[in-house]
Parts: structure tokens; C-alpha cells; sequence
């Protein structure tokens, strides 16, 4: 055994025995054998044709299929805020972010709604997204990830990621994003102005980049749960993504249990 893999398993083998990804009753879960596909949507309440984006993200479990191994953040980007609507979920780390994936993919225009699946940007059509999200997940995987997390008190999560690459993935980060679902705005102005909006998998903390030393990475955290925090309404999505190119290498979801 390598011993870049035999510490690996050393800092795992701290925590109790996981539960596999596709496992909800567990607070804990590690990735398998083949690359997991990671899908962003960078949106605004500011964006009238984000809507139908949104929605695609909500059911993106029925959109790829059921067999698919997937996982979904919306990401609320901030620089449509002065056109009239403040989008309560907008911060400027995920429009800071959607420039540089939108560089590394060799374009120069943002726009929303934007998707991307593993840092690589997609053209409209659920077809294209269901197809690329196949693809994914008949690859190998380059990294493994293992979370863990548990509520303490009301206010406050314990969180725990370590994740390993293999020798043939460049430099490398850890991102951990905490995302809620069943969020709800009225909007009073704006291109979507009288309209009610509901989201899911809305992105609300965020932790990176962790760089990779030596192909290996772990983290840490107690976080305070933003304001109005629901129970059971949280999820945890952990990817590793090559820092040259914007490749997303493996990652993985938690869903909400018993101590969310």
C-alpha cells in the first residue's frame, strides 16, 4: 500500500464506518468507484429566464434519471442586483466563481442561467445535461471524498471532509458548500416582478479552496447555520476540482438525517 493511501485511510479511519453516497440515514458518506457528477447552476432572482432553469435543477434527479449519480448547486450570483431586484440568496464569491470557470472554459461571456457539470459549461437542453451527466459517471473515479457532519444545538454544524487523488489529477482543491432547499421569495421587482420563486439546492455556505498537498486534503469546521435555518432542509456537496483547468474530479453529497 502507497503510503500517500495509507494515511488517507488513517484519517478515515478516525470517524465511524461511513454509509455509502446513495444512503440517507447516516450523517456520513464516501464516494465510489466511478466519477459522481457535480451540476451548478449559476442563477438570479434578477433573471427572467431563470425560472425554468431553477425547476430543471429542483427535479434534477428526474430530469438524468434515477440510476444517475449527481448532485446539484444553485449558485446566486449578485451582478444582476442593480436591474431592480436584490436576489436575497446572491453572494459575490459565486459570480467571482462563474468568471473563472467561464475563463478556464476558454469564453469571455457570463450569463444566467449557466450550467455546468464538472466545471465544464453546457448549452440549453435537458438532453445535453442528461447525456453529459452519463458520461461522467462511466468514468473511473480520480479521487475519492468522505464527509461527515452533525447538528449541534440549533444553530450550529460539525463538519468533517477528507479527500485523495490519484497521481494522474493535477493541483488540486477541496470545496465544501452547505445549500438548502425549499426556499422561497416573492419578488416585488425586477424582470420577475409579482412572481413567487422556489428553489432548491441554493448554496448558502461556502468553504474553499482547500488546497491538496501531496494528492491528499482534510477539513475541519464548526459552522454557524445562516439565519432561518430549516431542519431538514440542509444538504452538504463536497467536490474536488483541478485549479489549472476548472476539471472537476470527484464529488459527493450528503443528504439530511436525523441530526440535521
Amino acid at each position: 500500500m502507497k503510503p500517500r493511501t495509507l494515511a488517507f485511510l488513517t484519517i478515515l479511519g478516525l470517524w465511524s464506518v461511513a454509509a455509502p453516497a446513495s444512503q440517507t440515514t447516516s450523517c456520513s458518506a464516501q464516494s465510489g468507484p466511478r466519477t459522481a457528477a457535480l451540476v451548478e447552476l449559476y442563477t438570479s432572482e434578477g433573471c427572467s429566464s431563470c425560472p425554468p432553469a431553477d425547476r430543471t435543477l429542483s427535479r434534477l434527479r428526474q430530469v438524468v434519471g434515477t440510476d444517475a449519480e449527481e448532485f446539484g448547486l444553485a449558485l446566486h450570483v449578485d451582478y444582476w442586483d442593480s436591474i431592480g431586484w436584490r436576489d436575497p440568496w446572491a453572494q459575490e464569491i459565486f459570480s467571482e466563481r462563474h468568471r473563472w470557470l467561464v475563463h478556464a472554459n476558454h469564453h469571455e461571456i457570463v450569463y444566467t442561467p449557466h450550467f455546468f457539470v464538472n466545471g465544464t459549461e453546457l448549452s440549453p437542453g435537458q438532453d445535453e445535461l442528461r447525456e453529459t451527466v452519463r458520461d461522467v459517471n462511466a468514468r473511473a473515479a480520480q479521487a475519492q471524498i468522505q464527509l461527515r457532519a452533525q447538528r449541534l444545538g440549533t444553530d450550529n454544524l460539525s463538519l468533517d471532509a477528507a479527500a485523495q487523488t490519484s497521481a494522474r489529477v493535477g493541483a488540486s482543491a477541496l470545496y465544501i458548500a452547505i445549500a438548502e432547499n425549499g426556499l422561497v421569495s416573492d419578488v416585488l421587482r425586477g424582470e420577475n416582478a409579482g412572481r413567487t420563486l422556489r428553489h432548491d439546492h441554493v448554496a448558502r455556505t461556502w468553504i474553499g479552496p482547500v488546497a491538496l498537498s501531496n494528492g491528499q486534503a482534510s477539513v475541519h469546521r464548526e459552522i454557524a447555520l445562516p439565519s432561518g435555518a430549516g431542519s431538514g432542509r440542509w444538504e452538504l456537496t463536497a467536490f474536488v476540482q483541478e485549479q489549472q483547468t476548472g476539471r472537476v474530479v470527484q464529488a459527493l453529497g450528503l443528504q439530511p438525517c436525523a441530526q440535521f
